[in-house]
C-alpha cells in the first residue's frame, strides 16, 4: 500500500512538472475552454501545457473558441514563423539594450505597455515606434481586467492607455490587446472585440519576471529552445536581465534552427474580423475605430474596400 500511494504520488510530481507556466503566476493548467464550458464572466488564468518538443502547448483555451472573439495565441502553420512580444509594465535599464539586438538581427517586435511605462519613459516609447516595433495595448493600471464585467470600467483602461500613447507619439495606438497577468473571461474578450481590439495571448513563455531572482542563462535556454515551435508568440518580459544578456544568442539559435520573425500585423491579416459595427463615415462595417485620417485599422482594411486601396484619399475623418 505504501509503495502504491509513493507511486501515484510520483506520477502526479511527475504530471505537474510537464505544466507550462501562466503569464505572471503559479504553474497553472485548467483544461480546455469554449462556449459551452466558459461561463461569461468565470475568471481564467492563461495556462499552457507543453507536452512535446519543438510542438505547440496545449492551452486552457481552443483556438477555435479564442476565434470568435478576434483573439489568439499562435499561428496554426508548420511555417517557422515566430512572434517575438514583450510586456513591459516599468523601465529597469534592460529595455534599449534588448531594442539594440533587435536592430542588430532586423526583428520587429511588439511591446505591450501600461500607462506608467508611457509617462516614465517616453523616450523609449518613441525609439519602439521610429525603429518599427509595435506598441500593444496593456491597460492604463495593470488591473486584474477579469474582475471587471462593465463596458465603461473596461473601456475605461484602454481608452486612457490610447490617450497617453497618443500624448507621447502624436499617433495612434495600434489595435492589440494583452490582459494583464493573463487574467480574463469572455465578456472582457467580447468587449476587446468591439472596442476594435485583437486580444493577444502566448504560447511561448517562462518564469523570467522576478527581478530579483533571475532565471540562469542555461536555465533560460532549456526553456526557451525546446519549447519553440512554428507559429509561436513569444511572450518576454523588458525588465528580465537574464533576456537582455541572453537575447542576441536566443535570435542567433532561433535563426540556425531556421525560424524566421513576423510581425503581429503580418499574423492578424490571417484571422478573419467579425462586422459587429458601423465605422462612421468610413461606413465599412469592420469592429474598428477610425483614427483621424479615417484609416479604420487597416488590418480590417476598411477604407481599402471603401475607398479602393487608400487609407486616406476620399476619406472624412470619423466622428466615433
Amino acid at each position: 500500500m505504501i509503495l502504491l500511494i509513493r507511486k501515484r504520488t510520483l506520477q502526479l510530481i511527475s504530471f505537474l512538472l510537464v505544466l507550462g507556466v501562466t503569464g505572471y503566476g503559479a504553474i497553472q493548467f485548467g483544461g480546455h475552454m469554449n462556449d459551452r464550458t466558459m461561463q461569461t464572466s468565470a475568471s481564467v488564468n492563461w495556462g499552457l501545457s507543453f507536452q512535446s518538443e519543438g510542438a505547440p502547448p496545449v492551452a486552457n483555451a481552443t483556438a477555435e473558441y479564442l476565434k470568435q472573439f478576434n483573439a489568439f495565441y499562435a499561428e496554426k502553420t508548420e511555417e517557422k514563423h515566430l512572434y517575438l512580444t514583450f510586456d513591459a509594465g516599468y523601465e529597469n535599464g534592460h529595455t534599449d539594450g534588448i531594442l539594440d539586438v533587435l536592430k542588430k538581427h532586423d526583428v520587429r517586435a511588439a511591446f505591450f505597455l501600461v500607462g506608467n511605462y508611457l509617462h516614465t519613459a517616453p523616450d523609449i516609447v518613441r525609439r519602439m515606434v521610429n525603429e518599427g516595433h509595435i506598441v500593444g495595448n496593456h491597460t492604463y493600471s495593470h488591473p486584474d481586467m477579469s474582475k471587471i464585467s462593465d463596458m465603461e470600467s473596461f473601456e475605461r483602461e484602454i481608452r486612457k492607455m490610447e490617450d497617453a500613447f497618443r500624448e507621447v507619439t502624436g499617433l495612434e495606438l495600434p489595435r492589440f490587446y494583452r490582459p494583464p497577468q493573463g487574467k480574463f473571461n469572455e465578456d472582457n474578450l467580447r468587449m476587446a472585440q468591439e472596442l476594435g481590439y485583437t486580444t493577444v495571448f502566448w504560447s511561448l513563455a517562462y518564469v523570467d519576471w522576478y527581478e530579483n531572482n533571475q532565471p540562469t542563462r542555461q536555465e533560460a535556454f532549456d526553456k526557451l529552445i525546446p519549447r519553440v515551435h512554428p507559429g509561436a508568440i513569444v511572450m518576454l518580459h523588458n525588465t528580465s536581465r537574464t533576456n537582455a544578456e541572453i537575447l542576441d544568442e536566443l535570435l542567433t539559435k532561433w535563426k540556425e534552427m531556421g525560424y524566421t520573425f513576423r510581425t503581429l500585423d503580418d499574423l492578424v491579416g490571417k484571422v478573419p474580423v467579425p462586422v459587429v459595427l458601423e465605422c462612421g463615415d468610413c461606413n465599412c462595417g469592420c469592429n474598428a475605430r477610425c483614427d483621424g485620417n479615417c484609416s479604420c485599422d487597416m488590418r480590417c482594411g476598411c477604407c481599402l474596400m471603401e475607398f479602393g486601396g487608400s487609407d486616406s484619399v476620399g476619406c472624412k475623418v470619423c466622428d466615433q
